[in-house]
């Protein structure tokens, strides 16, 4: 038996991976937005750090439009690299966590 379908889109997720990159004592920001589709509405109910080490981040939803925004904010304060990813908890049965990787790369000036 062939099962044949289209895969519907839950949320739009701009960027989907985070990238900061940028020279030590930099501020060095991205965001992300989220916008849950008509069809399958949610809210986002928790927002964690699977590490939270190297990274800082504040979700923040708009009230006349359903987007939310989370700023994620670069803490580490040498060279080097590290990954984390932020785990999103939604009140959707259909889908309860989404998940944001955030890479960092951190180069002397």
């Amino acid at each position: 038996m062939i099962i044949t379908g289209k895969i519907r889109k839950f949320a739009t997720i701009s960027p989907k991976v985070v990238r900061l990159k940028g020279n030590v004592g930099e501020k060095i920001v991205q965001e992300v937005k989220i916008t849950p589709q008509k069809e399958y509405p949610f809210s986002i109910v928790e927002l964690k750090a699977q590490r939270g080490n190297d990274i800082q981040y504040r979700l923040e939803g708009k009230k006349n439009a359903k987007e939310y925004i989370i700023t994620i904010e670069n803490l580490k304060k040498d060279k080097g690299r590290y990954f984390d990813a932020l785990i999103l908890k939604t009140d959707s049965k259909i889908r309860e966590e989404i998940k944001v990787n955030v890479y960092g790369y951190i180069t002397d000036p």
